[in-house]
């Protein structure tokens, strides 16, 4: 079992010791590649809505549209080639990780300025497609930062790593939620996101300062994936250039799943199912979030001011909050209590839906939801990390951040439909709920003694 047990009756750190993990030099580096994460997934998300809602565009294509994040839900197909395929030149001249880095980061920036010479009123086909580059793009570098976040460091600063990305994500998202508004409503939609392509710079520099990880295989895990090889082998017999892509294809896509179910035993369905489920209810609502603030007749500016200024410091704070009580506690209690304030925040927004535009409730609501989702997610990305072995760290971890919002995802894509039919109140009921299944599995795996 690992540190991050809940029924640990010893911790190992200290809360001086919780608070000063934040100083160390990797972990300072994440915060600049959490912002490199960050910036894009809402310039195809929530600020995207935004732009279309400006735009007149139905609610219900609205909702369809975050159906372009589905992208981060499905990198575990193409996170195989991204964990062992070097890319010519770049490959040796960086290194695996950093020139996939590198490649994915100069898709980011350049879907987002054809994105600022397109708009949806003219040719809103163009607009999705481009919008799918920059997501493939930003899905792709989630895999190759997430990687090196788990193998740039030992397991038990997990937490501190996860936290310092959560802090770094939402600077990117202040810069692509309250920023990109602010521009768009004292410039305009273009000006935006030529600012926000610029902004790729940070990750990009970034990317050229840390320092390429040496990765190897243990020795267990080479004997299982070399057992699994000579299996097949033995049944069908290839030759040639079949038989190394079928030994590529079992070492790289087959054995990280291998290593799972077999690690996890009885295990691992439940834990697939946390998964996909822990999120769900706050990627559910954001869908439907800016719009929402939009019809109850808050302005760009109020929403740029409550939504992502003060909610980004609460976030913030939650971010970090979590991290050390993490470090200190352990997972599995702070990922019950995290899901609980999310379900918890939801009933808040049901409750500002009656209330009209009432700035006080805004912020109250939107305080406590920022807090909340900070705590949340700091605390399910150590959960993840944990789950991991770094010979599959890649692959592994593309399973279960895709597992993570795939379903969300697909929900959230009726999540128009839902309000168009039911109105904002029954909206946020429905998120609220649908948060229920992730608290009773893992109040089932606390009971239980299993945290991975």
């Amino acid at each position: 079992m690992s540190m991050f047990s809940h029924s640990s009756k010893h911790y190992k750190h200290s809360w001086r010791e919780s608070i000063a993990v934040y100083a160390r030099p990797k972990v300072i580096a994440m915060l600049f590649l959490g912002f490199s994460a960050g910036l894009p997934f809402l310039l195809v998300f929530s600020t995207l809505g935004t732009w279309l809602a400006d735009e007149d565009v139905s609610r219900t294509t609205i909702g369809f549209f975050s159906w372009i994040g589905i992208m981060y839900s499905i990198k575990v197909f193409w996170a195989p080639v991204v964990d062992r395929v070097p890319l010519p030149i770049l490959g040796k001249l960086l290194g695996q990780r950093r020139s996939w880095l590198l490649l994915a980061q100069s898709g980011i920036a350049g879907g987002l300025l054809l994105l600022a010479y397109t708009t949806p009123a003219n040719n809103l086909q163009l607009f999705a497609m481009l919008a799918l580059l920059v997501a493939f793009s930003s899905a792709t570098q989630d895999i190759v930062i997430d990687a090196y976040r788990i193998e740039a460091i030992e397991k038990e600063y997990q937490a501190a790593m996860a936290a310092s990305y959560v802090l770094g994500y939402r600077f990117a998202t202040l810069a692509a939620g309250a920023g990109a508004l602010y521009i768009a409503d004292f410039v305009d939609w273009r000006v935006a996101y030529i600012t926000m392509a610029a902004l790729t710079s940070v990750g990009i520099v970034t990317t050229f300062v840390i320092r390429e990880h040496a990765r190897q295989l243990e020795a267990d895990t080479l004997a299982r994936e070399e057992q699994l090889i000579s299996q097949v082998e033995e049944v069908a017999h290839l030759q040639g250039s079949l038989q190394r892509l079928t030994e590529w294809f079992l070492a790289a896509v087959v054995s990280p799943f291998v290593d799972f179910f077999k690690s996890k035993g009885r295990y691992a369905l439940l834990i697939l199912l946390l998964i996909s489920t822990y999120r769900i209810t706050d990627i559910t609502m954001a869908v439907m979030a800016n719009p929402f603030y939009l019809d109850l007749g808050f302005s760009k500016t109020d929403i740029a001011n409550v939504s992502k200024l003060f909610g980004f410091f609460l976030t913030i704070a939650g971010a970090v909050f979590g991290g050390v009580l993490v470090m200190r506690f352990g997972i599995m209690r702070i990922m019950l209590a995290g899901g609980l304030l999310v379900i918890g925040s939801n009933f808040l927004f049901a409750l500002l839906s009656t209330m009209g535009t009432n700035i006080i409730m805004l912020a109250v609501v939107i305080g406590a939801d920022s807090f909340a989702g900070g705590i949340a997610i700091t605390v399910f990305i150590a959960y993840l990390s944990s789950l991991t072995n770094k010979a599959y760290t890649a692959t592994q971890y593309a399973l279960f951040s895709s597992l993570m919002t795939l379903f969300p995802k697909i929900i959230a894509g009726f999540s128009g439909v839902v309000v168009d039919a039911y109105g904002y109140f029954a909206f946020y009921i429905y998120t609220s709920l649908l948060g229920l299944p992730a608290i009773i599995i893992i109040i089932y795996l606390i009971k239980n003694k299993r945290n991975s």
